[in-house]
């Protein structure tokens, strides 16, 4: 048996099988980390895979929820990292399979997006580029979307590994 994805059917996420496997997986996980938080699944309707609207999200909540957070939800997101990696899920599927605590994601999602439009405004009154902070893929995705339609200005991403990060250039 190779290292085919699993979990998907038909183009799909296979609901069923995923949600059996993430649960036995983070119980296992969290037991041999001696977290002391819990998890609650929720589940949502399928809006094409969008970086803000998850199919499945996995809520930690608890006395260790504090850990999570630290170093800008390092632990967090490691743990959802080896959670697509151990589960083999496709990697166009990752942004469907998503986890949060004490809604640090949305909340980052908000703070983001704001930025990004302050950042497009001064672009296009001063018409020089400006450069983010480096961030993760997805908040690299945010922030190209949000400013897909904004007139005047353009993005990219530039350098690689945990440099990367968008540049606003005016259009």
């Amino acid at each position: 048996m190779g290292m085919e994805h699993q979990f998907i059917k038909d183009g799909k996420l296979d609901r069923g099988p995923l949600l059996a496997e993430l649960r036995s997986f983070l119980n296992l996980m969290l037991a041999k980390m001696r977290l002391e938080v819990q998890y609650e699944i929720k589940e949502f309707e399928a809006a094409a895979g969008e970086v803000e609207h998850p199919e499945v999200l996995v809520n930690f909540r608890g006395r260790d929820q504090e850990l999570l957070l630290q170093q800008h939800a390092e632990l967090l997101t490691a743990i959802e990292y080896l959670t697509h990696r151990c589960l083999r899920l496709d990697p166009h599927f990752y942004d469907h399979v998503q986890f949060d605590s004490g809604d640090y994601r949305a909340t980052r999602l908000e703070e983001l997006k704001l930025s990004a439009k302050v950042a497009a405004q001064r672009v296009v009154e001063t018409k020089q580029p400006f450069r983010l902070n480096p961030m993760s893929a997805r908040e690299r995705r945010v922030v190209h979307l949000v400013l897909k339609g904004v007139p005047g200005v353009r993005t990219s991403s530039e350098d690689a590994g945990d440099h990367r990060h968008v540049v606003i250039h005016p259009a």
